[in-house]
C-alpha cells in the first residue's frame, strides 16, 4: 500500500472510531458498571472483533471478484454506485434496524458486527480497497488465478485489520476520556450524532471513486 492509501484506510478507521454509533459508549458503560478501567478495556476487544468481521464480510467478495481482471473497471464502477446508493438510503432513512435492539448488551461482538453492517462501515472501505488492489498489476503475465486470489485476500485482510485497529484506538481513546476525565454529564451534554455526516461521507467516497473509475 502507498502512503496515501494507507492514510485513507487509517483515517476512515479513526473517523469510524470517534462515531458514538460504533459502540465506544458501551465500553464506558461497562467500565462504570463494574467500576473498573479493566472492564472498559475488556469491552473494546469484542467491539473491535465485530467491526473487523463486518469489514471482512464486505471486502472479501470484492477481493474474489478481482480475479476477473477483464471486468475490473465494471466492478469498480458498480461498487462506487453501490456505496453512493447506500449513502443516499442512509441519508433519508436514519432509523436503526429493530434487530439491533434485540441484541443483549453482553453480546458486544455481535452488536458491533451488526451495527457496522447496518451503517455500511465496511462498504465505505470498498472503493479505497479497489483503488489499492489493481488486479492488472497483480496478474501481470496472466499468472495463476490462485496467486491473484491469495494476493487479493491478503490485502483485504491487511486493509480490514488496519482500519479496525484505527477504529478501536479512536473509540477507545474517546471512551477513556469520558470514563476517566469528562464523565457522563459531558457525554449527555455534548452528544453528537454523525448520521447525516456519515451518509454524506458514503456518497462522497462513492462519487470520488466513480469519477476515478470513469476517468481511467
Amino acid at each position: 500500500m502507498s502512503d496515501n492509501t494507507e492514510g485513507a484506510v487509517v483515517a476512515s478507521g479513526l473517523y469510524h472510531g470517534i462515531n458514538p454509533g460504533m459502540g465506544w459508549p458501551l465500553a464506558v458503560s461497562a467500565g462504570l458498571m463494574e467500576r473498573s478501567a479493566r472492564a472498559l478495556l475488556k469491552a473494546l476487544w469484542p467491539l473491535w472483533a465485530g467491526h473487523l468481521l463486518a469489514t471482512l464480510l464486505v471486502i472479501l467478495p470484492f477481493a474474489l471478484l478481482l480475479m476477473l481482471v477483464e471486468w475490473q473497471r465494471q466492478i469498480q464502477i458498480g461498487a462506487s454506485l453501490l456505496v453512493i446508493g447506500f449513502g443516499v438510503f442512509r441519508l433519508f432513512y436514519r432509523r436503526h434496524p429493530r434487530a439491533l435492539a434485540r441484541i443483549r448488551p453482553t453480546q458486544l461482538a455481535l452488536w458491533s458486527f451488526a451495527v457496522a453492517i447496518a451503517h455500511g462501515a465496511g462498504l465505505m472501505l470498498v472503493p479505497i480497497y479497489l483503488g489499492l488492489c489493481q488486479a492488472s498489476e497483480l496478474d501481470s503475465g496472466h499468472a495463476a488465478a490462485a496467486t491473484l486470489i491469495n494476493a487479493s485476500l491478503g490485502l483485504a485482510l491487511l486493509v480490514s485489520v488496519a482500519h479496525s485497529a484505527a477504529m478501536i484506538v479512536a473509540g477507545g481513546g474517546a471512551a477513556w476520556l469520558v470514563y476517566r476525565y469528562l464523565g457522563l454529564k459531558f457525554l449527555a451534554r455534548s452528544w453528537f450524532n454523525l448520521e447525516m455526516i456519515w451518509a454524506a461521507s458514503l456518497i462522497v467516497v462513492g462519487a470520488v471513486a466513480l469519477a476515478f473509475s470513469l476517468a481511467n
